[in-house]
């Protein structure tokens, strides 16, 4: 049997990899979601407050997104002004 023939009879099952991936990715949405509602949500590491940090008229350049002080929590998020 060829390596390819090997190759083609096992194939790898991502379902648990997209599982975690898809649960992580809906845990930050919806804490991203609680920071824009104005809510205090504490980084699950060092229990400090996360900062969200979005473009203003004044500031509209750096790094937007969800942010502790120590760096234990760094969502950077993709923002396009109009």
């Amino acid at each position: 049997m060829t390596n390819n023939a090997k190759a083609s009879s096992q194939s790898i099952d991502f379902s648990a990899i997209n599982k975690s991936t898809a649960s992580s990715f809906n845990e930050q949405k919806n804490l991203i979601k609680r920071l824009f509602k104005g809510n205090r949500v504490d980084c699950q590491t060092c229990k400090q407050p996360l900062q969200l940090i979005v473009p203003t008229e004044k500031a509209q350049t750096g790094h937007y997104g969800v942010f502790c002080k120590k760096g234990c929590t760094d969502i950077e998020l993709e923002i396009d002004l109009l």
